[in-house]
């Protein structure tokens, strides 16, 4: 018979196309154009992390996507088709390994290889019931004064590390504490004395600032969305404690976006879905950036959510606790000319795609006589991690 029984036809020994993740037909392309999209402000970000050091996820055969032996002489391993981490790399959903080591295919793997990152001038400090993690650089007998950075949600103090070893060369005593439920500090389970409330965050900082003997007035600096408003609504409450206040993109009217990952948080089920994604907090920074970040930057915002279902749980709870359009009524109110006397600065990047500076110049007009913003060009959402040294700049002019 010329027709052969469906029985026996055989079947490649590949696994389906089907079953794999997606990817662009050429990863060239998206090289190439990400190197260039990065030279528009006439350089190549360092903390940019080029795609084509990421293996490709591809079946090999007739589709054009290459053959296992091209794979193999560009240096990329093949697909571990039951490994839990993928190495696609043009999902932003999934976790980006590199090419090198091959044998970094699991959760326990990776977790072993970054477990150290990302705790530069940082210790453990028991404030009350807690355990903070708190990062230091400078001297408490600094001329210039104390400085705190508060970070912004889902993310951590990690993010001000250049920042605040450039001001303590400065002359100031740098703290950036990761808030509790955030990076390296102990994550309290909702309901067993600590319900992640407005309120509850404004009495641990308090805490926390006792502590760590922060007694006489500070500068502060605030960053970010959910914790990073609730450092702004702690200084409206405690306006005599703050020296000066500097404000990195933050939501600051009522009219400032939401992003969607708040909403989502939000919604039953798939909430609790979307909170336990490991990368969470690396898709989040590079979604409002022109970059994308380093691997070696990525390890360490993802680390917290890959050694514990227990930071994803915080974010959940602290997203589904907070009115942003209450918060955010207060902020604009409370820094309005009729209501805030103190120096505000706003160091804000205009490549934010969650808040244009469009949201700074709004803010500005409603207290002009309190407010400078410095555009930095060049930087996204959060301008301490795109370019920290025209930070410190704007901070350098500020604070002096």
């Amino acid at each position: 018979m010329s027709r052969c029984c469906p029985c026996a036809t055989s079947y490649p020994s590949s696994p389906s196309p089907s079953l794999l993740p997606s990817v662009p037909a050429a990863s060239k392309t998206t090289t190439s154009s990400s190197v260039a999209f990065s030279s528009v402000s006439g350089r190549l970000r360092r903390g940019t992390r080029p795609r084509s050091r990421y293996a490709i996820v591809a079946a090999s055969g007739k589709d054009g996507s290459g053959t296992a032996e091209e794979e193999k002489e560009e240096g990329n391993p093949g697909f571990n088709p039951f490994g839990f981490v993928t190495d696609n790399p043009s999902s932003r959903s999934a976790i980006q390994l590199p090419a090198v080591p091959a044998e970094d295919g699991n959760v326990g793997q990776m977790l072993y290889r970054i477990e150290d990152k990302g705790r530069e001038y940082g210790s453990y400090v028991r404030s009350g019931e807690f355990r903070w993690f708190v990062r230091e650089t400078g001297s408490p007998d600094a001329r210039r004064g104390t400085i705190v950075f508060l970070h912004g949600a889902p993310t951590q103090s990690f993010s001000y590390r250049v920042v605040m070893a450039q001001m303590a060369d400065a002359g100031y005593h740098c703290y950036a504490p990761d808030w509790l439920g955030f990076g390296f500090s102990e994550m309290p389970q909702p309901g067993y004395g600590f319900d992640f409330k407005e309120e509850e965050f404004h009495k641990v900082f308090d805490d926390l600032l006792g502590t760590l003997n922060i007694t006489e007035p500070f500068f502060l600096v605030v960053q970010g969305f959910l914790v990073g408003s609730y450092g702004l609504t702690w200084a409206l409450n405690n306006s005599s404690r703050v020296l000066k206040l500097a404000i990195l993109n933050s939501p600051l009217t009522v009219s400032s976006p939401v992003p969607g990952l708040f909403q989502q948080l939000k919604w039953p089920l798939f909430g609790e879905f979307t909170c336990q994604n490991a990368v969470v907090a690396e898709r989040f920074i590079e979604a409002g950036s022109a970059y994308v970040l380093k691997l070696e930057k990525a390890d360490v915002y993802r680390l917290p959510y890959l050694s514990s279902g227990a930071p994803g749980f915080a974010l959940l709870e602290a997203a589904r606790k907070i009115n942003f359009q209450d918060v955010l009524s207060r902020i604009s109110a409370g820094f309005s000319s009729n209501s805030w006397e103190k120096p505000i600065l706003l160091a804000w990047g205009i490549s934010d795609k969650y808040l244009p500076l469009s949201v700074a110049e709004e803010f500005k007009k409603a207290n002009p006589g309190v407010v400078k913003l410095v555009a930095i060009e060049g930087a996204g959402h959060m301008p301490q991690e795109d370019w920290p040294e025209k930070v410190v700049k704007a901070l350098v002019s500020f604070l002096y």
